[in-house]
């Protein structure tokens, strides 16, 4: 079976989010993908080409005012000459997210990353985790603390760095990353046994 190859594209405004990015790599180079890291702000003819040829793209931004950040957004309006080609039909994809606040209204930026996934033609791959730190036994270093099931959710405190990422939503962009490269060997399997 061949290696599975996913991409990382996000954009990162204070480090917060590229410490996620980075969890989401080690989890999917722990399950036997080669991952590449991204930056979506600066990214190169070379690396959209590597986007091309990847089976998995995972999105990440941090949640600014109720959305991805204008980084992100402008990243999205380019991959338009994708969507017009159908460029990458068929790949998986899946997200994540870091905000102030505890809900910081994230889900709705990984619902923008979903829509965009979809008119892609892309096959969003969710969290597949139940929810942690909700009842009485639970603790706030579950996985998926934040109760959180389209994409990874992380909070961290506006007036602390990239280093105060909490470890329980690092565990989460593991998990995350690993299940996309889980996700794309089954696919990988599939499409062989189509063929």
């Amino acid at each position: 079976m061949t290696t599975p190859v996913i991409s990382i594209a996000y954009h990162s405004g204070y480090g917060h989010t590229a410490v996620l990015a980075e969890a989401v790599r080690a989890g999917a180079v722990e399950a036997g993908a080669q991952a590449h890291l991204i930056k979506v702000d600066g990214i190169t003819e070379e690396q959209w080409a590597l986007l091309d040829g990847s089976d998995a793209i995972v999105f990440g931004s941090p949640t600014y005012m109720g959305t991805a950040s204008g980084a992100f957004h402008a990243f999205a309006e380019a991959t338009s000459q994708r969507w017009a080609t159908q460029a990458w039909k068929d790949k998986l994809a899946a997200g994540f997210t870091n905000s102030g606040s505890k809900s910081g209204d994230k889900l709705h930026t990984l619902q923008f990353f979903q829509i965009l996934a979809a008119q892609l033609g892309m096959h969003w791959i969710n969290l597949g985790l139940l929810p942690g730190w909700n009842s009485s036994t639970a603790s706030e270093t579950d996985l998926n603390r934040l109760g959180v099931f389209l994409g990874a959710a992380a909070q961290t405190n506006v007036d602390e760095g990239p280093d105060a990422v909490h470890k329980a939503d690092l565990a989460t962009a593991e998990h995350l990353g690993r299940r996309v490269a889980e996700t794309a060997k089954q696919f990988a399997a599939g499409r062989a046994l189509a063929a």
